[in-house]
């Protein structure tokens, strides 16, 4: 069970999954510090309120805190935002080596014949 274990860990995916779970909580804190302190305040300036985590309405006893809620939906579309630019960027590249390597694998037809002409003049000049 523990060689079972332990190769279920080594996998490159798990390690991968890890990695990634790792630097996307670290990104998270970023956006959020970013959102926070830089892009609410901005906003809050057009709406005439420094902080929106403060809006919020009551009904009764409950009180909706919506300026929180608008700090979590502006920090998901800046995630969103800054994800969906990495992965354009990453299959640009991963698309641009896959095409390079399809490339110098297949010469184009005249390098095939010259290839084979000179074989044959080698082979020619053997005898």
């Amino acid at each position: 069970m523990i060689e079972e274990f332990k190769t279920f860990i080594a996998r490159g995916n798990v390690i991968d999954l890890a990695v990634g779970v790792i630097i996307g909580s670290a990104f998270t804190a970023i956006v959020k510090s970013l959102t926070d302190y830089l892009i609410n305040p901005l906003i809050g300036i057009f709406l005439g309120k420094i902080d929106l985590s403060n809006l919020k309405f009551t009904i009764g006893e409950a009180t909706f805190k919506y300026g929180a809620f608008l700090n979590s939906v502006i920090n998901f579309f800046i995630v969103a935002i800054v994800v969906f630019f990495l992965v354009k960027i990453i299959n640009r590249v991963i698309h641009t080596e896959l095409d390079e390597e399809e490339v110098e694998e297949t010469p184009d037809l005249s390098e095939q014949y010259l290839s084979e002409i000179r074989d044959l003049l080698k082979e020619q000049a053997k005898k």
